[in-house]
């Protein structure tokens, strides 16, 4: 795992720390991090809650400035093998929750989030 990815782990524990328990027992019933399996079962429903409820408005506009951040890095690994094909692709699945992101997506993440969905056939 690189830096910059454990970095993202963590950055997004500290957001959703009501997830910490569920981050543990992911890496105890594996016995490894397994970046992607955390991403997808673990931070990013609380993700989609967060939008699809739009209240924390503070909350999600630190973790989309920091997805932000992540679009601008350069770490290759964490971009295109961890952030697009997680966060991105699973902020696709839903048009409506989609609607939410982009309002707080800034330039880069949503340029990447349309590369992803258009990687999945998914043209919008």
């Amino acid at each position: 795992m690189s830096k910059k990815t454990d970095e993202f782990l963590r950055v997004m524990l500290n957001f959703l720390p009501s997830t910490s328990n569920a981050y543990k027992e992911s890496i105890e019933s594996h016995g490894m991090v397994l970046e992607t399996v955390i991403i997808e079962s673990i931070f990013m429903p609380e993700v989609l809650k967060l939008l699809s409820e739009n209240r924390n408005i503070k909350l999600l506009e630190s973790i989309f400035h920091y997805f932000e951040e992540v679009s601008n890095c350069n770490d290759d690994y964490l971009i295109n093998s961890i952030f697009s094909v997680t966060v991105l692709e699973i902020l696709g699945n839903d048009t409506t929750i989609l609607g939410v992101a982009q309002e707080y997506m800034g330039p880069k993440t949503m340029r990447l989030q349309l590369e992803a969905d258009r990687g999945l056939g998914r043209i919008r």
